[in-house]
């Protein structure tokens, strides 16, 4: 691929139509080689380094395409101010995009129209960190293959299922019960609420819309604060349920 295709690939548009997505720095390098010992790519996987990390990248256990990039080169691909002198291009993951069977002991995390890459990356770590979850993502969602999202995420992307594109209208065809949260909801560390199959969260700003909820055999939850403010930002509030989530069994 041209360099200046690889550049675009900072656009969603562009990624999918080429099927690829970037990772930048020597820590996502890293996460990458550590998931594709458990889950190799057919596609093969071009690093782009300059000279300075050449011997670096020489001693990573992957099979990965080098290519040699200048300083001037690599700063004109790189969206960060200050390029790190290594990234990958790899293919997107065939993430599903039609339901698919829960693992043993697997939760859904469904998410309606988030929009904020750090929160999304955030949100992906934490899932990530405590495992047995799998992320659904509503249309109109920010990509998660977007650089911040993935920076964000620490590369945790790499490691937690992924589903796109999920309209909230199709999730009562799969699940039969659902929580969700509300100031007026039980507090969440009462046991019921690890019982439910699919958790749903909200926009940053709108949160779930109600007339999809009165659709739903959805159940009210909080989490418990001192009543001083009335909201707590979308990955906390997702961090703070998978944290319960994780202790309840």
């Amino acid at each position: 691929m041209k360099l200046d295709d690889v550049k675009k690939l900072h656009q969603k548009k562009y990624r999918t139509q080429f099927g690829h997505y970037l990772v930048e720095g020597e820590h996502l390098i890293l996460e990458l080689q550590k998931a594709l010992k458990a889950k190799p790519y057919a596609t093969p996987i071009t690093l782009y380094v300059t000279e300075t990390h050449q011997d670096w990248a020489r001693q990573l256990d992957a099979n990965f395409q080098q290519v040699v990039l200048s300083e001037k080169q690599m700063a004109q691909l790189s969206d960060t101010k200050t390029p790190q002198g290594i990234m990958a291009r790899l293919p997107l993951p065939d993430l599903c995009h039609q339901p698919e069977a829960l693992q043993q002991g697997e939760r859904c995390i469904y998410l309606h129209e988030v929009q904020d890459p750090g929160n999304l990356g955030t949100i992906i770590r934490t899932l990530a960190w405590f495992g047995n979850f799998r992320l659904l993502l509503s249309p109109n969602s920010v990509d998660p293959f977007n650089s911040k999202v993935v920076r964000a995420s620490m590369g945790a992307i790499f490691h937690l299922p992924i589903e796109l594109d999920v309209p909230l209208t199709t999730l009562s065809q799969r699940f039969s019960q659902f929580a969700y949260l509300d100031l007026n909801g039980e507090v969440i560390n009462a046991s019921a609420f690890a019982d439910y199959q699919c958790y749903l969260f909200g926009n940053e700003a709108r949160g779930v819309p109600l007339e999809a909820l009165s659709a739903f055999n959805a159940e009210a939850y909080t989490i418990a604060g001192c009543g001083r403010i009335d909201s707590l930002n979308l990955a906390s509030s997702v961090g703070i349920c998978a944290y319960q989530l994780s202790v309840s069994g």
